[in-house]
């Protein structure tokens, strides 16, 4: 979008948040690049020119505003939408990857050279891989600097930065503020209530958000010691790179709040990434309702609950393995092979156990009928082997195929994973429904079937 230039401006000076995230507003007389909701007096048009990502924007030298703070503004939905090699690639930065294994730890989880992930990336987001998380680590830094009382060097690495140094100059060009300056414009009460290892971050989304449908769902369908609804909030572990968490999930006025417990904070970012996933924030609520609102069967519905979004998991392994073997048997594996945790407020015991821990479980111990004992092995097998990838960086169309060479899996459930795990918009779960249009719903399926469960 950012190369159709007038469209851009009327955004910018309609202030449309609806665009947060599309596109970013670069001055170029001010070197200052803003988000398009910016409530700044907007610039002389002759002075602007629109990037597509904040990672451009501070590539070609230009600061973050201070008042909207395009920085952490909700990504854009294109991401998450598209199954091509840049969409896999921005969903894998997001979650770190290239912070732990470098560009070529990246290429090749997508399987391609180094240099093809580089020159696509770059083509698209007018930043290449390490400029995007180096975007991603300023943007850690910032939460940690307003919201804990970290000393300033454990936020430098929390954040993912290698040095001090790199720490306070990337801060210092990227907000046109030091460290310590940018953590004094916030109250020092504001960060003096935070238990050690936590720290509460605003999510942002697109209006409108159905919250209660979405945290509803969430809640009934929560796993016994791994999530609880306690207090209006929705409370679950992580299994996060360096560590565990737990993570307090509640609708708030423009935003959901998100309280994390950490193990490490070098997880912070990771951890926000999944929890936004979860929650489906970066969707296009509007252009979503406007597709599905044109058809009778579904208007109805759309109007009643507008910017529905798809409840997802914050793993992708956790839910295929929930959807084999349903609610009480994974209680029961939870409890048998799940890691513990401590949990200061109660109620949350176990971490889901990971796939080491899955594949060297007896099954048997889940007392399962024999078919989902052999569809869980199954799984189970096809992950730990690298066969499957149900992670936020998958093939969507290879990932299917190979759910579908499962025992035991029919197409139903391979589509619900491929909507909740893998995050395909166009999943449909509903396969079989006679008299049901759905082809006419693409490329947004799964939120017509999100609107006909209710």
């Amino acid at each position: 979008m950012h190369e159709d230039f007038e469209r851009c401006v009327r955004a910018v000076h309609s202030r449309d948040a609806r665009f947060d995230g599309w596109f970013f507003t670069a001055v170029t007389s001010t070197r200052i690049y803003c988000r398009p909701s910016c409530p700044v007096p907007p610039p002389q048009v002759r002075h602007m020119t629109f990037l597509p990502s904040a990672a451009a924007a501070q590539q070609a030298g230009f600061r973050a505003c201070k008042r909207c703070r395009p920085d952490a503004s909700p990504g854009s939905p294109q991401w998450n939408a598209r199954a091509d090699l840049v969409g896999r690639a921005v969903r894998l930065i997001a979650d770190g990857v290239v912070d732990r294994e470098g560009v070529p730890g990246l290429a090749g989880r997508l399987g391609y050279s180094t240099r093809q992930v580089q020159r696509h990336v770059l083509a698209e987001l007018g930043a290449g891989p390490l400029a995007v998380a180096r975007a991603r680590r300023a943007q850690s830094a910032r939460t940690l600097l307003e919201t804990s009382t970290l000393p300033m060097g454990d936020v430098a690495f929390a954040a993912g930065f290698g040095s001090i140094r790199t720490f306070n100059d990337t801060v210092r060009e990227v907000f046109g503020l030091t460290p310590g300056e940018l953590r004094e414009r916030v109250g020092r009460g504001a960060r003096a209530q935070a238990a050690p290892g936590t720290v509460t971050v605003r999510l942002a989304y697109r209006a409108p958000l159905a919250a209660d449908e979405l945290f509803a769902q969430l809640a009934a369908d929560t796993l016994p010691g791994v999530e609880q609804w306690l207090d209006g909030a929705l409370r679950r572990t992580l299994r996060l790179p360096h560590g565990t968490g737990i993570v307090a999930l509640r609708p708030a006025a423009g935003h959901v709040e998100c309280r994390l417990t950490l193990a490490d904070l070098r997880d912070l970012g990771s951890a926000v990434n999944r929890c936004r996933w979860l929650l489906d924030l970066d969707a296009d609520p509007v252009a979503v309702d406007a597709a599905l609102a044109a058809d009778p069967l579904l208007a109805p519905l759309v109007a009643a609950v507008p910017g529905r979004r798809v409840a997802r998991a914050v793993d992708g392994v956790e839910l295929a393995v929930r959807a084999v073997l349903g609610r009480e048997a994974a209680a029961r594996l939870v409890m048998a092979f799940g890691e513990p945790v401590d949990d200061p407020d109660g109620g949350l015991s176990r971490v889901f156990p990971d796939v080491s821990a899955l594949a060297a479980g007896d099954p048997a111990a889940l007392e399962v009928a024999p078919a989902v004992e052999k569809a869980f092995s199954a799984l189970v097998d096809a992950v730990a082997s690298g066969g499957l990838d149900l992670g936020v960086g998958a093939d969507w169309a290879a990932a299917r195929q190979n759910l579908r060479e499962l025992p035991g899996l029919d197409e139903s459930t391979v589509e619900l994973i491929a909507m909740r795990a893998l995050g395909d918009p166009d999943a449909w779960p509903g396969t079989g429904r006679p008299g049901v249009p759905a082809d006419s719903w693409r490329p947004w399926r799964a939120y017509a079937f999100g609107h006909l469960a209710g």
